[in-house]
């Protein structure tokens, strides 16, 4: 295997269980030669299966929640330690909504759980990134990556307020990306997956109707977990290093696609 990432140090965010694209991230990173550290909220580690990711893969898991800043300035001292030197990619792979789990309808949503949504699933971006700048903890030409959904610029509306935190999501990108091109040549990118069956996402309501539309839809097929790692992989090597600030739809074609004659049969 070509060790596209060798020598080079990451942080992992939100591997939960065996189905996290984060997960698959993680593994595909350490195969490809990178050294790294796992992360996630307290409260995974209790419930998900992350040490044993860490176990499998030798490295350290170190709990924190994404939206205290407090704990993710920890974070990134204990990584860079750990790591021997400055970070040179990122996953962020964080999404919550109450609303949804609630299953709360888009017109009766509760604002003060709406607020943790953003906060959890867009606002975290924004702290990880500052927590990096903060520290100047990212190497030159390094990749900061988020993962989004296509309903940040089409309506979906079992995924409700999830669509207003990755649209939230995708602007911090932009943004920051500009702001850590300009200091570090550091690139920041969020990657627009098909929809995926993870844990998170099997939960929203109606997830295999869409699921299938879009494997039906797509010329090809729905992207699946292992091939949005290996996309990661990609956008953290060098291969990748003059593309910043793009939402880039890893989704078999769906995103630009109209109508598919295949629906009719």
């Amino acid at each position: 295997m070509n060790q596209l990432l060798q020598g080079k140090r990451g942080i992992i965010f939100g591997a939960l269980d065996d189905k996290s694209i984060a997960w698959k991230v993680a593994e595909k990173t350490v195969e490809h030669g990178a050294n790294i550290v796992l992360t996630n909220a307290p409260m995974a580690f209790r419930f998900g299966q992350i040490e044993e990711l860490a176990k499998q893969l030798d490295v350290p898991a170190i709990p924190a929640d994404a939206t205290s800043e407090e704990q993710l300035e920890e974070l990134v001292d204990k990584a860079m330690e750990h790591l021997g030197g400055p970070i040179d990619f990122v996953l962020h792979s964080i999404g919550m909504s109450l609303n949804v789990r609630k299953k709360r309808e888009y017109t009766d949503l509760r604002y003060d759980w709406m607020q943790k949504t953003f906060d959890i699933s867009a606002i975290s971006f924004h702290k990880v990134m500052q927590s990096l700048w903060k520290k100047d903890a990212m190497n030159d030409w390094g990749s900061i990556l988020a993962l989004t959904y296509i309903a940040a610029q089409r309506v979906f509306p079992s995924y409700s307020e999830m669509a207003e935190s990755k649209a939230l999501l995708e602007s911090f990108a932009r943004s920051f990306g500009y702001h850590f091109g300009d200091k570090k040549n550091v690139r920041v990118n969020t990657i627009s997956q098909s929809p995926t069956y993870t844990t998170a996402g099997s939960g929203v309501d109606g997830f295999d109707d869409f699921y299938n539309y879009a494997d039906e839809m797509s010329p090809l097929g729905n992207a699946t977990a292992d091939d949005c790692a290996n996309y990661c992989v990609l956008m953290f090597s060098d291969l990748s290093r003059m593309v910043t600030m793009q939402n880039l739809f890893h989704d078999g074609g769906y995103s630009f696609m109209g109508i598919n004659p295949q629906l009719k049969k």
